[in-house]
């Protein structure tokens, strides 16, 4: 290292190497010297002849332009660009011819600085190095009509472009605190850019001014439709861009990397084309990461408030492409597309986790509707994700016309039952196991931007579930279902299930589902097939009229899908028809059920009921509607040749008890209409029967009847009291509560007969007169004349008894006098 400054040191003393440097610097100083001469005289000139130079450049400006020029003042400044000429021009301002018109001041500069170079003035070439504009407006304006502000400039023909391309150049221009406007009432557009700082490098190759600018802007609208607001409105734009003007094409190319607009980095590109008369086409290529929100801070309000009501939590990939015309009415064509990979999506009903899609937004759906909101749309593609942990795909979804948007696509699903839990209110129903597959076409009515009423067309499958069904207290086993949507009605098939007693085949029907579910489920009429092959009545029938209600959790937004959905079947009507091979209740066993059920307002109406049981058949219908915990009803039953002694076992004797059903035989035929209350087991409430009983046994018997073996034997020594066979048993009762009304009660037998009338009760206040005639009735059968068998029934001695109550609660027969007499 020394050695090396030694060996400079030596060369510097030799004599030829000073005389070098001496006249290089006496070149510079006389350089210098030469250019201070020239600034100062410049100096004088411009100090001395003011009013000439202002004349001047007044005159060429006015030549150039279709209006007037003002010019305040000019200053040469001495040390500001030195060793250039810096003239300042103070207070500028330009008017178009027509400001008179519309009052817009085409530019209103403080302080325009022009830097010469001094050596280019010696080849008559004016070449402006840099060109400073300080504290300025800049206003383009076209009114209504077309009429602008911008035609300031005369146009030159070619050859005069050509004259003057070499002579006036441009290296550098600087923007300090500048505003620039644009207002295009024909158009409906307003830019305004407030320019805090701008430096543009200018080069000339060929016919191309190639700019590099580095730009400090904030944007105060950018709106391309004044009535649909303004893109990135009240952003900071900080960055570099390249521009390209081709003098010849008359149209500039513009590559920004990485501009910052707010605080999101955007590559973009435009290209605008100012060489067609009364057009201006633009496009303009943006690509950025960026949050959801961000981007939607970014755009016009009409799309914005759209977007705000849903929110992407990761930063997403985007793209965006607007085409238009600067001189054109309306907004530009705007395309932006954006990949969704792996994040979370929220939507005014929820979010959705674990979310990927391809989404595409356009303000021209149909080519040739235009560029407005009827003609938007979004096109999702491929998105697939989870609401509350139910993963589903949908290949492609469509929200179309924005004024009345509308959202479309097909939704695939397949996924656990239990999942549901998640969506449905616990106090409506819980899922236990089982699979559920969905492959659904929806439409979407979106209302403030909320989906509202889908309609559906498809299928859903649901296998091997167990569920509670909590309103009715009902869990359900080994459960199928099929359910098919489409444009008229839902079709459920296939639902079977079972639990401790029952095992039961459905399937319904309900027309204009969809639109009666949103609008008027009341009208909504559930048409039911049911097939079991064992049913238990009283467990039935507790399902269809329990009337639980689902408590509604406050705030609890997850239960509204299956809050609304209990609360439309809970109003609806359901008409049921049923088809059991056996059915129970109680003691009573019946066969080949058949019958109509109708649910309305939750009031269980039956019609054309019958079944087989006790060796012959029972017709009935009725109703039953809940009453807090326990079940009103009112039945009409037909029976019709059954087996009385199986037929009072089934119904545990109504109450009586004393006698066994199985003392008496014979067919029984009857009619009744009852009405009383059920208890929440599905039991009779015997203190709430009320109704008419009309009943008539063929061939009957009373067998080891107990009471009449011991009350008759010592009357009756030498009659068959163990059997004792009736031509006649016709009864006509009327109940209330826990008493029975006898109106007739007319008994006809082998061993006796007796008429009874009177009250039976239950409990107390029975009161029975019985007529008793002696005679032995035995070959009574044999008279064929029913008046003459009428006629001999009561001679002879003719006993009346009265049977009350004793002391004891026990019933007691006393012997009375005829009470017709």
């Amino acid at each position: 290292m020394r050695r090396s400054l030694d060996k400079i040191k030596s060369v510097a003393k030799r004599k030829p190497f000073n005389k070098k440097i001496k006249k290089i610097g006496y070149f510079l100083l006389l350089f210098f010297a030469l250019t201070l001469v020239i600034s100062v005289g410049l100096a004088f000139y411009v100090k001395a002849n003011k009013a000439k130079i202002l004349a001047q450049i007044s005159d060429v400006v006015s030549e150039n332009i279709n209006g007037t020029v003002e010019i305040g003042d000019v200053n040469y400044k001495f040390f500001t660009g030195f060793p250039n000429a810096t003239l300042s021009l103070e207070n500028v301002v330009l008017k178009d011819s027509l400001w008179e018109v519309h009052k817009r001041t085409f530019l209103d500069a403080e302080e325009i600085e022009l830097q010469l170079n001094v050596l280019k003035l010696f080849k008559s070439e004016v070449h402006i190095q840099k060109v400073v504009v300080n504290k300025a407006s800049v206003y383009l304006f076209k009114d209504k009509n077309g009429k602008t502000n911008s035609n300031i400039f005369k146009s030159k023909s070619k050859e005069e472009e050509s004259k003057e391309s070499g002579k006036t150049i441009i290296d550098e221009l600087i923007l300090n605190e500048v505003s620039f406007i644009s207002e295009n009432l024909h158009g409906n557009k307003l830019f305004h850019f407030e320019v805090a700082f701008l430096k543009s490098k200018v080069k000339l190759k060929g016919d191309h001014i190639k700019a590099v600018i580095e730009l400090d802007v904030l944007a105060k609208s950018m709106a391309f439709n004044v009535n649909r607001g303004s893109f990135i409105k009240g952003k900071k734009v900080k960055g570099i861009a390249v521009a390209d003007y081709s003098k010849n094409q008359k149209t500039i190319d513009v590559f920004l990397d990485q501009l910052k607009i707010g605080d999101d980095a955007f590559d973009i590109s435009g290209h605008f084309d100012l060489g067609k008369k009364n057009q201006s086409p633009f496009d303009i290529d943006i690509k950025t990461t960026i949050l959801w929100r961000s981007a939607s801070k970014l755009l016009a309000n009409n799309i914005s408030s759209k977007l705000d009501l849903y929110n992407i939590n990761e930063p997403l990939s985007a793209h965006c492409t607007l085409k238009g015309d600067l001189n054109s009415e309306g907004d530009p064509e705007i395309m932006v597309t954006a990949e969704v990979r792996d994040n979370k999506l929220q939507i005014p009903d929820g979010t959705i986790t674990n979310c990927n899609f391809d989404g595409r937004f356009t303000n021209n759906y149909i080519k040739g509707k235009g560029f407005n909101d009827a003609n938007s749309a979004i096109v999702l593609s491929h998105f697939s994700g989870a609401y509350a942990t139910i993963p589903f795909t949908v290949p492609v979804a469509k929200i179309i016309n924005f004024e009345k948007p509308i959202a479309t696509g097909k939704l695939q699903s397949d996924f656990e039952v239990t999942r549901l839990n998640e969506i449905i209110n616990e106090e409506f129903m819980h899922f236990i196991k089982g699979n559920a597959k969905a492959n659904l076409d929806f439409v979407v009515d979106i209302e403030n931007y909320k989906f509202l009423k889908p309609h559906f067309i498809g299928n859903v499958a649901v296998k091997n579930a167990s569920l509670k069904y909590v309103p009715k207290n009902v869990t359900l086993e080994d459960t199928a279902i099929e359910l098919y949507f489409t444009e008229e009605s839902l079709l459920v098939q296939k639902i079977q299930f079972k639990n401790r007693l029952n095992s039961i085949f459905m399937e319904f029907k309900i027309e204009n589902f969809l639109n009666l579910y949103y609008d008027d489920p009341e009208k909504m009429i559930v048409n039911w097939k049911i097939y079991s092959p064992y049913l238990n009545a009283k467990e039935f029938l507790g399902i269809l009229t329990t009337n639980q209600k689902a408590k509604t959790k406050k705030g609890a937004a997850k239960n509204s899908f299956s809050d609304n959905l209990h609360n439309a079947f809970d109003k609806s009507q359901v008409v049921l028809d049923l088809k059991v091979d056996k059915i129970g209740y109680a003691k009573l066993v019946a066969a080949d059920a058949k019958a109509r059920i109708k649910i309305i307002n939750n009031k269980l109406t039956l019609e054309n009921g019958w079944v087989k049981s006790s060796g012959g058949s029972i017709s009935f219908d009725g109703s039953m509607t809940p009453v807090k915990e326990s079940y009103s009803f009112n039945a009409n039953a037909k029976v019709n040749g059954v087996d009385i002694s199986q037929f009072l076992y089934s119904f545990d004797n109504f109450g009586v008890r004393s006698f066994s059903s199985e003392s008496l035989k014979g067919k029984l035929t009857a009619q009744a209409a009852v009405s009383g209350v059920l208890n929440p087991e599905g039991e009779l409430m015997k203190q709430t029967i009320n109704g008419d009983v009309k009943f008539n046994v063929n061939k009957g018997a009373l067998v080891d009847f107990e009471p009449i073996k011991t009350g008759w034997k010592l009357l009756f020594p030498f009659r068959d009291l163990n059997n004792i066979t009736f031509s006649d048993l016709l009864g006509d009762f009327n109940i209330k509560g826990e008493k029975v009304t006898i109106n007739e009660l007319k008994i006809s037998s082998s061993v006796m007969n007796f008429d009874v009338d009177g009250i039976y009760s239950f409990g107390k206040g029975t009161n029975l007169n019985i007529t008793v005639p002696i005679r032995n009735p035995k070959n009574d059968n044999d008279i064929k004349s029913k008046s003459e068998r009428e006629d001999k029934r009561y001679r002879g001695i003719v006993l009346h008894l009265l049977a009350t109550d004793g002391n004891d609660g026990k019933v007691k027969v006393k012997l009375v006098g005829n009470p017709d007499k």
